[in-house]
């Protein structure tokens, strides 16, 4: 009876053990915000300190473990997860380091959002040369894509860069510019996490200044011309986007352009200069959603939108207030649905006859696009993986679609037609977004892909650093 007990005991300690093991150590169902690719993972670390940064990786060396590194997780296409992996999460790694307002650069940690820099700077008068539209990405996550914004001057993010340092799959610490281990410089900035952790990184800062804003609606066919006789070659035009229609009534036809032209008497900038939210995030979202789902809340979309950004024609902005877009009329929760991003690149010459094999393949196919907005890109011959091979506008698309595996291939369909087009015309796509394009549409558009991924290989040969994008076209 006595040893019955005992055995009882045991038993029931082992299984308590073991379940206790289990659910410490079960696996974590991980999804970035394009909610399409929920993938198992092993763990998550919250970064804090560089010495448990570098403990992780030395750990994972030691147990043959893959890492992958996360901050927003506004990239849709896995990039910032791997099945079974240790995902680090780098948002609490963000202070400020140091900071020279006299030499304009600022030294952030690569959790820092570029809302927590615009909040030092701002009281000196500086500015960010190049980010996103909006300010709640990590500095790091931005790297890693090579970000691009409305700036017209700067070129893309890696030409702010002065250096940074880099955790590498080694588990040592380097220093990373374009004079020291200058190799990485290309491939780390654009390099999608895949080549260490970006600790801390030092950025070139630019003057905050006063613009008056210039808005007109345009026919597209006029918008090449316009761009480069009316803004390009006007130097004191500092930022520029448009936004074309997706309304069916007049789709890509016709569009709307928001200038950022500098002001003569800046010494009206300290009365603009306090940080502002974007006060109409909440009657965009209630139009986005009624876009959503019918063909008549696009067309009122379009004319609302129209309407308002035309009007706001001599309003003045600083540009530290032009660079904080909100994000939040863009936040979509849905059981069965999600909203996606593409982003095309197209020569400026090709601009008109591209949006018109684009648009016979809107009207061909089924497809919920919500939003198009178009900006201005300058060559990048640096980037190992550059989008643009030379001066582009860059197209940004959201677009809703299913989850189910039938929507998921219905949308894949057309998005290969679109990137077919795009490659017809001497383009490129953005590559943070779902793995829709297929091989060969990633080997035309980025020619130097096979280059960047034996660079990876080399430097990390036992492929530390994963994510899913890597895994599907690396092969």
């Amino acid at each position: 009876m006595k040893k019955s007990i005992l055995l009882i005991t045991f038993l029931y300690a082992v299984g308590l053990t073991l379940s206790l093991w289990l659910y410490h150590h079960k696996p974590l169902l991980m999804e970035d915000v394009g909610q399409l690719l929920p993938t198992k993972i092993k763990e998550v670390h919250g970064a804090t300190s560089e010495a448990k940064l570098q403990g992780w990786v030395n750990e994972a060396i030691k147990n043959n473990e893959k890492i992958s590194v996360a901050g927003m997780q506004h990239s849709q296409g896995g990039h910032t997860y791997y099945p079974n992996s240790i995902m680090i999460d780098m948002k609490k790694y963000n202070n400020i380091l140091d900071y020279s307002p006299h030499e304009k650069s600022i030294t952030v940690q690569s959790g820092a959002t570029w809302e927590d820099i615009q909040a030092k700077i701002n009281p000196d008068h500086l500015a960010i040369q190049v980010m996103q539209s909006q300010n709640i990405f990590t500095v790091g996550g931005s790297l890693s894509v090579n970000a691009h914004g409305r700036d017209i001057r700067f070129g893309s993010l890696i030409d702010t860069v002065e250096s940074f340092r880099l955790l590498t799959p080694q588990g040592t610490i380097i220093n990373v510019s374009r004079t020291e281990n200058s190799n990485l410089f290309p491939l780390v900035i654009g390099g999608y996490g895949l080549f260490g952790i970006i600790l801390d990184v030092t950025l070139h800062l630019t003057d905050d200044e006063l613009y008056q804003i210039r808005s007109r609606a345009i026919n597209y066919q006029d918008y090449p011309n316009y761009f480069i006789n009316e803004v390009h070659q006007n130097k004191d035009i500092r930022m520029h986007i448009a936004r074309l229609s997706t309304a069916p009534d007049t789709l890509l036809q016709e569009m709307f352009v928001t200038d950022y032209q500098l002001v003569e008497n800046q010494a009206n900038l300290v009365e603009y200069a306090k940080l502002e939210r974007d006060s109409l995030a909440a009657p965009q979202k209630f139009m986005l959603g009624l876009s959503r789902h019918s063909d008549w809340g696009k067309n009122l979309l379009w004319e609302t939108q129209n309407k308002f950004y035309v009007s706001q024609d001599g309003n003045y902005i600083t540009r530290n207030n032009a660079m904080r877009g909100d994000s939040k009329f863009m936040e979509y929760d849905n059981p069965t649905k999600t909203e996606i991003l593409q982003e095309y690149f197209v020569p400026i010459d090709e601009f008109t006859s591209y949006l018109d094999d684009l648009r016979a393949v809107l009207k061909k196919e089924e497809l919920n696009l919500l939003n198009i907005t178009v900006r201005y890109v300058n060559e990048d011959e640096e980037a190992v993986l550059s989008y643009a091979k030379e001066d582009m506008f860059a197209l940004v698309l959201l677009i809703n679609q299913g989850k189910s595996k039938r929507d998921i291939e219905k949308t894949e369909k057309v998005i290969q037609e679109m990137i077919d087009v795009t490659l017809e015309h001497d383009g490129s796509y953005y590559l943070p977004y779902y793995s829709y394009p297929t091989q060969d549409q990633m080997d035309e558009a980025y020619p130097r892909n096979k280059e960047f991924f034996a660079q990876k290989k080399q430097f990390d040969p036992n492929e530390v650093f994963m994510n899913l994008f890597y895994k599907e076209y690396s092969q």
